[in-house]
């Protein structure tokens, strides 16, 4: 599969929202399950949300949800994550992560080795 590529980062003020996007030139992208994960200085990357590979599943961290939705197009290719209610502690690094492996019965996901570069969210209080 090939490597993924995060884009849609920025600088947003507390309580605004940003949409980050996820492409691969794998050609078989609907057969992944996805997620997406932080990472801030000096901590580990961090569990987001995650989406099997036909949207029938999703799973988020407790932090976020009510705030963040994701979602994946694939026909086009992409996953989404809409961040709405930003705070300034979501300000991170955001990574893509595809092919990793999604338990069905805990709604977890294991990630793979293949993570995009990053997109940086910053927001300012």
């Amino acid at each position: 599969q090939g490597q993924p590529a995060e884009s849609g980062g920025g600088l947003v003020q507390a309580g605004g929202s940003l949409r980050l996007s996820c492409t691969t030139s794998t050609r078989r992208f609907d057969a992944w399950h996805m997620a997406w994960f932080r990472q801030t200085p000096g901590q580990g990357r961090e569990f987001i949300a995650a989406i099997t590979w036909d949207s029938g599943r999703t799973a988020y961290a407790d932090f976020v949800k009510g705030r963040f939705t994701i979602s994946r197009d694939n026909p086009n290719n992409v996953m989404y994550l809409q961040m709405n209610t930003l705070k300034p502690e979501d300000t991170a690094i955001y990574y893509c992560n595809s092919g990793g492996v999604y338990d069905y019965k805990r709604d977890q996901y294991r990630p793979s080795d293949t993570w995009g570069r990053g997109t940086q969210v910053t927001v300012s209080a």
